[in-house]
Order: C-alpha cells, then structure tokens, then sequence
C-alpha cells in the first residue's frame, strides 16, 4: 500500500509536537479523524494545539483517513500507545486487523471521546469492501447513545445544560446556560441506561435531546457530544465542554464532583 507524503507528515507533525514532553507524565492523545461534512481533519488539529498541545503541554498525535482511500487510517497504530483516543468518523470500514485494533484498546478499558458523526463511525450498513470490517453497535455499546439521524439542517439548535448535571467536571467553566450551535441537532434518545447527560438540545417542534454525555465501556471512561460543526469551535462555551470532557476522560479533571 502506498502511503501519500502528506499523509505522513501529519501523523509525523501531531507525534512531534510536544515530544520535549513525552514522558509517562504526559498524556498522549490520539486523533482519528476521518469525515468529510464537518471539516474536523481542520478544527480538531487547531482545537488541540491550542487548548493541549499549547495549554497543558500534551502529546497529540492525528491519524487522518487517507485522501484516497477513506477506509484507510495510515498511522492507526498509533492509538497502541494512546491514552486517550478522540474520534471523529463518520460512516468507514476499517481494514479487519485495523478495526480489530480499534475493539482491542477499548476492551482493554481505556477511554475515548467522540465527537459528531463518532456515533456512526463504523456503520457502513453491510456495505463495505472485502476484506474489510464495521461495527454496526458501536454507537450503543460503546457510546452508550441511539443515533437514528438527525433534524433539518435549517432549524437552530439550541443546547443547555442539565440541572441534574451542573456539579459535574465536564461542565465546569461552561457558564452559559444556554446557547445557539451550528449543526442540526442529532435524533439520539433513548440513551443506554449507565449514560449520564450533560446538555440537551432542542429545535422548534421536536422534543430534547441529550447532545452531551458520559458513558463506561469496559471500565474505560466515555464522553460523547453530538456537537462539532464548524462554527460550534468558534463557541467559547463549546470549546471547554470539549476541553472537559478530554480531561474527565483521562481522570484529570478538577474541581467539581467526579
């Protein structure tokens, strides 16, 4: 398999940056990214030199479908030394010995985020090239959610937080107790019993839906948001939701009740 020089030297720029700092002290934080609607191969690199790599000094490494072939992830090894791995793809079957190494960090109990289209990461609905593999349960198993679609891209979105969940870490700094997000609002309920919602979304004439929460696969720590549009990076409230949830997910938040 040919690996494009591009491709290369993002996986090579996200493991060199913070290398001073690779060290068993310093999280490694792996980004598997590969969804074509919502520009995260851009916002997510951005969001993480800003908020960890310049911030807290982590070790990021960005492990982007290939250009040509979306089912490939070059660099997919790297989630073997991950602490964290942050998911974001939509709809690919990995290679069987990828995506069996996708199942194989996860049931080890190690956490992961996903964001947006994680929740469909893997479903491909029986559609997939020979000698490749999907995981149609990802979304409920891991996840812990429900996804079915979503509502009209041209109804506003607007997400608050849950009373219920105002003491959680995920949710400090997030001040606003509501505010407007860029992307239709995703159809997700009923969650798995053991998640718990953080935020809620709504738009005119549907009911809430949970747009934020955490789960537990394997003893592994889960958080997933719904949200990631484009704009919703440019929200301060949404970029500490997202901080957050990264931090919880690695035990490392502070403040407010675990």
């Amino acid at each position: 398999m040919r690996v494009s020089v591009r491709t290369v030297s993002l996986v090579l720029l996200g493991l060199l940056y913070g290398s001073e700092m690779a060290s068993a002290a310093v999280p490694h934080v792996v980004f598997l990214i590969g969804e074509r609607e919502y520009k995260t191969r851009e916002t997510l690199p951005e969001f993480a030199r800003d908020e960890l790599i310049g911030k807290l000094k982590f070790r990021c490494t960005f492990v982007h479908a290939s250009a040509k072939d979306g089912n490939l992830f070059p660099g997919i090894s790297a989630i073997d030394s991950a602490d964290l791995v942050v998911l974001s793809v939509r709809r690919r079957s990995l290679p069987v010995a990828d995506l069996a190494r996708v199942r194989k960090y996860l049931a080890a109990g190690r956490p992961l985020v996903g964001i947006r289209t994680a929740s469909h990461a893997f479903h491909t609905k029986g559609k997939h090239p020979e000698g490749h593999a999907e995981w149609q349960e990802f979304d409920p198993e891991v996840l812990g959610g429900h996804y079915v679609g979503h509502h009209g891209n041209k109804l506003v979105t607007n997400v608050e937080r849950l009373p219920t969940a105002k003491q959680h870490p995920i949710l400090e700094g997030v001040t606003e107790q509501s505010f407007d997000v860029g992307g239709s609002l995703y159809r997700v309920n009923p969650l798995k019993k053991g998640c718990v919602p953080l935020m809620i979304g709504r738009v005119k004439g549907a009911p809430a839906e949970p747009v934020a929460w955490t789960h537990a696969y394997r003893g592994g720590r889960i958080f997933y948001t719904s949200l990631g549009h484009p704009k919703d990076f440019q929200l301060a409230a949404f970029r500490r939701l997202f901080r957050n949830g990264i931090l919880w997910s690695l035990k490392r938040e502070t403040g407010k009740k675990k």
